[in-house]
């Protein structure tokens, strides 16, 4: 898998010690992320847009309306900033110094371009949905014409990237081991509760069995 050089752009400086430059590392917090967070300068003011996402190997697929603000300037070429964050739990220390959260993110930067023909932009949007809920676009009506001339796709490749993560206990200082304050980690993920029908879902229609068996693996 790649591994990206650290760079003047991608370097972590603090706490170093929880840098990963390897994609084996970055890619899959990417795929668990049910959102990324785009950043951008347009005319002198940063931007930052939550969207939903999906990676392609070394690439990064989003999508929306062609009247996007966001889309219009990833598809210019000019420089991306996309973030994605996994909060894996939050770690109460006995100190309030030394609170923290385990997590685990990824920042990628790169360049965007439209999607050139459309079996590449079918193929990014059937990308997205399978992100989501993988199945979903065997089983959905795909887009028609009209939708499809109304939705706009950018690819993003990934020049550069980094993730930082933090896991494990607190790290109090060695003389407030002995407070009597409780410490430790609370556990966090995403769960899905039980499917709820559509009002107007038609007489018949149970839930598709990948929908039933999808547990939290962050998509």
């Amino acid at each position: 898998m790649t591994e990206f050089a650290p760079t003047d752009r991608n370097r972590v400086r603090r706490l170093p010690a929880r840098a990963r430059y390897d994609a084996e590392t970055i890619y899959p917090i990417i795929d668990e992320a049910l959102i990324c967070h785009v950043g951008f300068v347009a005319d002198g003011q940063p931007f930052v847009i939550p969207t939903i996402h999906a990676r392609m190997g070394d690439t990064i697929v989003l999508h929306g309306a062609k009247a996007s603000r966001l889309l219009k300037h990833a598809a210019t070429g000019e420089p991306l900033c996309i973030t994605c964050t996994i909060v894996d739990g939050l770690v109460l220390a006995r100190s309030v110094f030394h609170h923290s959260m385990n997590y685990r993110s990824a920042v990628v930067f790169g360049r965007g371009r439209l999607a050139e023909s459309e079996a590449e932009k079918w193929a990014a949007l059937e990308a997205i949905t399978e992100h989501v809920m993988p199945g979903r676009w065997a089983d959905a009506r795909l887009p028609n014409e009209l939708e499809m001339n109304a939705t706009s796709v950018v690819l993003v490749e990934i020049e550069e990237a980094t993730a930082k993560v933090r896991s494990g206990p607190p790290g109090d200082e060695e003389e407030d081991y002995a407070l009597p304050i409780w410490a430790g980690v609370l556990p966090s993920q995403i769960e899905f509760g039980a499917p709820v029908d559509d009002p107007k879902l038609g007489e018949g229609i149970g839930v598709p069995g990948y929908i039933n068996t999808k547990e939290r693996r962050g998509i």
